[in-house]
């Protein structure tokens, strides 16, 4: 069984999304982009090499964050905080 210290993926750095050829990746650049760390989360980079996949992730992702009225934000991010833990998944 791998460990995460073994788990590699390939995918395009942060710094060439916004590169002639990235795929489209350059639209995406400004909504994937972590604002607290300045980056891109490796959940998301890992999709960088499909960028239609990860530009799908991202509407879900966004959808489940702010799609509702009836819970409010900090009710689903704990909610996405528990299934996380019991994934035990740091994301």
């Amino acid at each position: 069984m791998a460990t995460h210290d073994e788990a590699w993926i390939e995918t395009i750095p942060d710094e060439r999304w916004n590169e002639e050829g990235s795929g489209g990746l350059a639209e995406l650049d400004g909504t994937v982009v972590d604002g607290q760390y300045g980056r891109i989360d490796n959940i998301m980079a890992i999709q960088s090499l499909n960028p239609r996949g990860l530009a799908a992730h991202n509407a879900v992702y966004q959808s489940a964050m702010a799609g509702t009225a009836t819970l409010r934000k900090v009710e689903r991010e704990m909610i996405a905080l528990v299934v996380s833990l019991e994934n035990h998944c740091h994301y």
